[in-house]
């Protein structure tokens, strides 16, 4: 079997096979334009019957992308850690993906994003599909996405929290129970 290198892979390609191994990770991914967010974050609130939304500050999203999120109804205002706390869903931007693993970078020291990424019952990523890159060690290389990784404090975010510790596999015991990835295709 015959495979591509990397450096010949398409965009399209590499957007295909995140989005395989984040579902293959339990995450949900779907691929929309920067100006659905609104609409996608509340399908989600709907389906998943969530009654409050925590939104981060948009600091590697465009701000307007998230402005439709501010104004859905059940949106948490406060910004103690108990207030993000009690929010069923938290929305995140991400500044990269991972091809290889399904994993998105959240950084942990912007604002109130690592609460909103862990605490809620259900994580919403948003990340643009031009910042996925191929490996996780990627990432520290100054050349890529003019190494930003190199200069901020993020986790790996790979599906939602899961641990088998003490037996069988768990989810959500150290964070949330559901990881959905909007994919920006724009």
């Amino acid at each position: 079997m015959l495979s591509t290198p990397p450096a010949q892979r398409t965009d399209t390609d590499r957007v295909q096979r995140f989005a395989a191994a984040a579902q293959a990770a339990a995450a949900t991914v779907e691929c929309i334009p920067s100006l659905g967010v609104a609409a996608a974050v509340a399908r989600v609130a709907t389906r998943m019957k969530a009654t409050s939304i925590a939104v981060a500050d948009a600091c590697d999203i465009p701000a307007q992308v998230f402005e439709g999120c501010r104004l859905l109804p059940g949106v948490v205002t406060g910004r103690s850690r108990q207030d993000l706390a009690t929010a069923d869903i938290g929305v995140t931007g991400a500044f990269a993906a991972v091809a290889s693993t399904g994993t998105i970078c959240v950084r942990v020291d912007a604002g109130y994003t690592g609460y909103v990424s862990l605490l809620a019952r259900t994580h919403i990523a948003v990340v643009s599909s031009a910042r996925i890159v191929e490996r996780p060690g990627d990432l520290f290389r100054p050349d890529c996405l003019a190494g930003e990784a190199l200069r901020e404090n993020f986790v790996y975010i790979t599906g939602p929290s899961a641990t088998a510790d003490m037996g069988p596999l768990v989810r959500g015991v150290h964070g949330p129970h559901f990881l959905h990835i909007l994919l920006l295709t724009d």
